[in-house]
């Protein structure tokens, strides 16, 4: 699992798919985008300050969250009553928050689903921007590194995760969405968090699940699991580790509904998908799995 966050990290923590090769890896900083409307999840040692903006491929991303939020993107018009939170991948050091978070929010909000990016808290990485590019291509390259990866969802991201659904039920009303229709999406290490909403209690589930490019191992589905929608490319390392199809057998082994798309190229990290490649328009396929499941209407 080690050596597969590791390699996470060259897609997702910071810097492009092939950056490390390109010798492009971000030494520079940038502010924080403006975030309106954001909501605070209370955690013990909150310290807005411990956060550092860089760019990613030029958009957004940050590390070293200790203040978790969720930033709402509400329809316009057209409201389904649907809302998602969307869960950035990273490795669990840091969130790939614009290509993983924000672009996905925007083109659910004006689809008439509302979305919540959840900036979750992740682990610790060096302060200094050009310090924690060096630490990180050590632990890509399976060098002696001050940053550690974890085996699996830290408790802090499960938390904030069971926190976010918590707080957009208690305020359904206040947002215009329906309780229960609430689903939660997550992209790599989003991804993992996605699978460890499933494992929650039953009170605290999502009503539907969709891991994008996660991990594909094995998962203890109960027999009332959430629906599942699953998407990722048949060249993302995340699959040559496994034999087959882990999850989705676990999921059809429970008898419980998932759809799933192999696009037959995209490596990992593709977020919405750009336009020509076999995974452009996933999104699309995700809305319609949506409808037909029928968490786009209010059930009578």
């Amino acid at each position: 699992m080690k050596r597969l966050l590791a390699a996470a990290l060259l897609g997702c923590v910071a810097f492009g798919t092939n950056a490390l090769a390109q010798a492009e890896i971000a030494r520079t900083t940038m502010p924080a985008p403006p975030q309106t409307g954001v909501i605070a999840l209370q955690v013990a040692g909150c310290d807005p300050a411990s956060e550092v903006w860089h760019p990613d491929g030029g958009k957004p991303a940050v590390r070293n969250v200790t203040c978790p939020t969720l930033l709402p993107f509400l329809p316009k018009a057209g409201a389904t009553g649907a809302t998602v939170i969307v869960a950035p991948g990273g490795g669990f050091l840091g969130l790939a928050i614009e290509k993983e978070g924000y672009e996905i929010a925007r083109w659910l909000a004006e689809h008439g689903v509302a979305a919540f990016v959840l900036k979750y808290r992740t682990l610790p990485t060096p302060k200094d921007q050009g310090v924690f590019v060096d630490e990180l291509t050590k632990l890509i390259h399976g060098q002696p590194s001050s940053m550690k990866l974890p085996d699996d969802t830290p408790d802090i991201a499960r938390e904030d995760g069971l926190a976010a659904l918590r707080l957009v039920r208690a305020n359904a009303a206040k947002f215009g969405v329906d309780p229960a229709r609430l689903g939660f999406m997550g992209f790599s290490a989003g991804g993992f968090l996605s699978r460890t909403m499933v494992l929650a209690d039953k009170a605290d589930r999502p009503a539907f699940t969709a891991p994008i490019y996660p991990n594909m191992a094995p998962l203890a589905v109960a027999a009332d699991a959430p629906p599942m929608f699953v998407a990722i490319a048949q060249d993302d390392f995340l699959l040559a580790r496994e034999k087959g199809f882990p999850l989705i057998e676990s999921y059809r082994a429970a008898g419980r509904p998932i759809e799933f798309h192999l696009f037959p190229s995209g490596g990992h990290g593709f977020g919405i998908g750009a336009p020509g490649t076999p995974e452009e328009g996933w999104i699309e396929l995700l809305y319609k799995w949506m409808r037909t499941s029928g968490f786009l209407t209010k059930a009578k």
